[in-house]
């Protein structure tokens, strides 16, 4: 069996990667020849640690390759993944635009049974217009069936998500769908289980199966959404609070460290800070309030969650004012632009809007991020001496009257924070994602200054 994955970004390309490590031909399709001529000489067109020595690995056995275009890729695979973009409008519905072009680039390509696997984030009700597009514009008679397999592939730990999935959800209309789907996951399955063969379980029960989950197509679509605007609501909530003990006095890190040893509640996405970004959360945030509101429920808490999401920015720089009291005429270093660390994505990053304000407020500013230096200046351009990339988190320093922190890189932490303030006009430190101890930067010489922290 061949499979077909179309859409080379930050899903699809570890999606076949990991398929190809399991054994699976596969064959990859993008529309930007930039990319794809990237991936063939084994390159990796983002930062994702781990997949390049994957794609590598894929292009040596010849199980992964790259086809020329969709009606090529259709053609050759029994199972063809979509894994293409669905950005966000102005509304916040998702532009499914590439969706519908694809289908009618596979319609037209059918040359025997296909399963068509909608895995890019789509609001539910999108299979049902896959299947109803590739019915209109399909050449022949050729049976194909439609299913839905969300991802959850993290930015920056992709690769180790693909083989060490928590839940694998198959939304699919027939058992031959979900048979075909169930051989595709079979060999990762079977890893899997190799790994927690030592697992205790219930007598009889097997722990890796249960995290099959089979399901409708409906259902799987909105599981996706589902998940990420708990994740994204959990954030908001955190933020909400750390703004009660920033008026009240406490350390809204001690209040998370207590709520998350609540195993009701556990410990992850309870960090409070700047605020989420990135292309999945405040994305599939808004499209699930859009999808809500179409089909008449109430979506009130997930727009509360949104605008609490928006504000820290705001936040944030009204600390900085607190701590140089004019903004206008200093010189800031930020560290930190990629939205999360261990990627170089900067979409919908707090930084951006940071950079942004301060520069509107007559701020230099210094930057640095280990990775996501060259995405962040495609955006905006370096303008010296307002706006300067450093090649060193203590070049961002120099000369600095603050430090601001907004992205929790793990080489900031281990920074040498006197050498750091030894170097700056004042050592000041605003600290967006309260990651580094505070008692550590006071005792190095910084004027160190959380979010809801005392």
């Amino acid at each position: 069996m061949k499979i077909a994955v179309i859409g080379l970004g930050h899903v699809g390309l570890p999606t076949a990667l990991g398929f190809s490590e399991l054994g699976w031909e596969v064959l990859g399709v993008d529309d930007d020849p930039h990319k794809s001529r990237q991936i063939a000489a084994g390159r990796m067109p983002f930062y994702e640690p781990g997949a390049e020595e994957l794609l590598r690995r894929g292009l040596r056995s010849g199980r992964f390759r790259l086809a020329p275009d969709v009606a090529a890729a259709t053609a050759e695979a029994e199972v063809v993944f979509v894994c293409v973009g669905t950005p966000q409008r102005d509304d916040g519905s998702a532009d499914l635009s590439q969706v519908e072009g694809v289908a009618r680039a596979i319609a037209r390509s059918l040359n025997g049974g296909k399963l068509i696997v909608e895995k890019s984030t789509t609001p539910v009700r999108t299979a049902e217009r896959i299947r109803q597009t590739i019915g209109r514009y399909r050449n022949g008679d050729h049976r194909f069936e439609v299913a839905v397999n969300p991802e959850f592939l993290r930015e920056g730990s992709a690769v180790y998500d693909f083989f060490h999935p928590h839940r694998i959800v198959l939304g699919v209309e027939s058992s031959w769908g979900r048979d075909l789907l169930l051989q595709v996951y079979r060999p990762l399955l079977d890893r899997l289980r190799a790994e927690t063969t030592n697992t205790p379980g219930a007598a009889g029960s097997d722990p890796v199966e249960e995290r099959v989950i089979v399901t409708s197509l409906q259902t799987a679509e909105l599981i996706k959404h589902a998940a990420n605007a708990f994740l994204a609501t959990k954030i908001s909530f955190i933020n909400m609070v750390a703004d009660l003990c920033e008026a009240a006095g406490a350390d809204v890190t001690e209040v998370a460290r207590a709520l998350g040893l609540d195993p009701r509640i556990g410990p992850a996405f309870l960090q409070a800070g700047v605020g989420f970004g990135g292309y999945c959360l405040p994305k599939d945030l808004r499209a699930l309030i859009r999808i809500g509101e179409e089909l008449g429920a109430d979506m009130a808490l997930l727009r509360a969650v949104d605008a609490i999401n928006r504000q820290r920015v705001g936040r944030l720089v009204r600390r900085l004012e607190q701590v140089l009291w004019v903004l206008r005429g200093k010189t800031v270093g930020i560290l930190g632009l990629a939205f999360k660390p261990g990627t170089d994505d900067i979409r919908e990053a707090p930084s951006l809007r940071v950079v942004e304000h301060l520069l509107q407020e007559g701020v230099a500013l210094r930057l640095h991020d280990p990775q996501a230096v060259e995405n962040f200046r495609r955006v905006v351009p370096e303008d010296p001496p307002r706006l300067v990339y450093c090649t060193s988190p203590y070049e961002a320093a120099r000369g600095a009257h603050a430090l601001v922190l907004l992205t929790e890189w793990p080489e900031y932490g281990d920074l040498d924070l006197a050498s750091l303030a030894a170097v700056m006009e004042v050592p000041c430190l605003v600290d967006g994602r309260n990651v580094l101890d505070p008692a550590a930067a006071r005792a190095a010489g910084f004027e160190y200054v959380g979010m809801g922290r005392p």
